[in-house]
């Protein structure tokens, strides 16, 4: 059953659900990569629950009509110009109260958050035979899903992308520096305003796949996933596409191979999945490297201080240092250093008295700056600046056996 919705091979329903969760998941990575990294997270999370009360307007006023109050393009057009008076309320109260930020957006999404939820209870309690399934909306909910509701979220995902895509420099020289964008000649207010009405558009798009609870972990988590694999900002934007991609179809996809479990839950899961993979297997920022970074340096550091024992001619207790300069033949197993043991030894003591005198010229100080106690003095001065130092030094001192 797995193997057949992951080949898309569970109906036109189905299919189109997957390839619309699949373009709102490229499409919701990719906006929340700038989101993240203009510092505005939670700008999501105000404008996915600012959606609410627009959803149960909207529901009203199609039934009042005499329509159908669950017709989804009439629910997502009342639910985007609901987003549309949160965001702007959220900027307004920015950019002309005292409020930090983060102040503003606690206030916006519990008081439309609570809005909508007494609209949702007004609707409850109206008996109008229509009103079940709007509570999906909350959590996403892809049961029962008709084919032209489908084809609006596959159109939106698509539609959002291709907008993404064609304002994607400006917004990430927004994102990483707005002042620089200014003197460029950049409108960064403009662009704001614009990344946020992406930030929108994919909210009200995603309503009913993942809903407005869970929108924002897929505006985010896949940012998140994408920053672990790459400090190149158009990778990041790229991998968090993908992560968004993978997340939302293989999440579609079991969510249509087993009926009873809800799409935008399955979803979040997949992606916080990836999320866990990149923070424990990343290769340069993943648990994973830092720990073997970790314990590389602990052994560079023993072994280090192993040689300036042997140069100093003093006894080694420490059972990893031992076991190190055993390993790298540099001590036999009776504790007298080998040959080679002993050429180390002169050199790290060597080095040691070189980087000392460097620490305390001035002329020097930019090197001195580098030192770590295991930095290779050659990497950092030239060979005439090395031959200068030993001769202040002297000549070298031989290490006893």
């Amino acid at each position: 059953m797995l193997f057949d919705a992951l080949l898309l091979q569970l109906g036109y329903n189905a299919t189109l659900v997957a390839i619309g969760a699949t373009l709102l998941g490229v499409s919701a990575g990719i906006t929340g990569t700038f989101l993240f990294l203009r510092k505005r997270a939670l700008v999501s999370d105000a404008v996915s629950h600012a959606t609410l009360p627009g959803v149960g307007i909207a529901f009203l006023v199609m039934v009042a009509l005499g329509g159908d109050g669950r017709n989804l393009a009439g629910l997502l057009l009342g639910s985007a110009i609901s987003a549309g008076i949160g965001l702007w309320c959220l900027n307004w109260l920015t950019r002309n109260t005292r409020l930090a930020e983060d102040a503003a957006i606690g206030a916006v999404l519990s008081v439309f958050f609570g809005f909508g939820i007494v609209i949702l209870t007004v609707i409850q309690t109206l008996g109008v035979g229509r009103q079940a399934g709007l509570e999906g909306f909350l959590l996403g909910s892809t049961a029962g899903m008709l084919w032209n509701d489908a084809l609006v979220i596959a159109g939106g995902g698509a539609a959002a992308l291709l907008l993404i895509v064609l304002m994607r420099r400006p917004m990430t020289m927004v994102a990483f520096d707005p002042e620089y964008a200014a003197a460029r000649g950049i409108p960064v207010s403009r662009i704001d305003m614009a990344m946020m009405g992406l930030v929108m558009a994919v909210t009200v798009v995603g309503l009913k796949i993942v809903g407005l609870i869970l929108i924002v972990a897929l505006l985010i988590i896949p940012a998140v996933t994408a920053r672990f694999w790459t400090e190149r900002s158009d990778l990041v934007v790229l991998l968090a596409g993908v992560a968004g991609g993978v997340a939302a179809y293989v999440g579609a996809a079991l969510s249509a191979s087993a009926p009873n479990l809800p799409t935008g839950p399955i979803i979040v899961l997949v992606s916080f999945a990836l999320f866990a993979l990149s923070l424990l297997f990343a290769p340069n920022r993943g648990v994973l490297a830092a720990v073997l970074r970790h314990i590389r340096f602990q052994r560079q550091v023993h072994l280090r201080q192993g040689l300036l024992a042997v140069a100093q001619e003093q006894l080694i207790y420490e059972p990893l240092t031992l076991r190190l300069l055993r390993r790298h033949g540099l001590l036999r197993a009776d504790g007298v250093p080998t040959e080679k043991g002993r050429a180390r030894a002169a050199k790290a003591l060597r080095d040691e008295h070189r980087w000392a005198l460097v620490r305390s010229d001035q002329s020097h100080e930019a090197a001195a700056a580098m030192y770590d106690g295991l930095r290779d003095i050659e990497t950092v001065l030239t060979a005439d600046q090395i031959r200068e130092i030993d001769a202040l030094i002297g000549g070298p001192k031989e290490v006893s056996a």
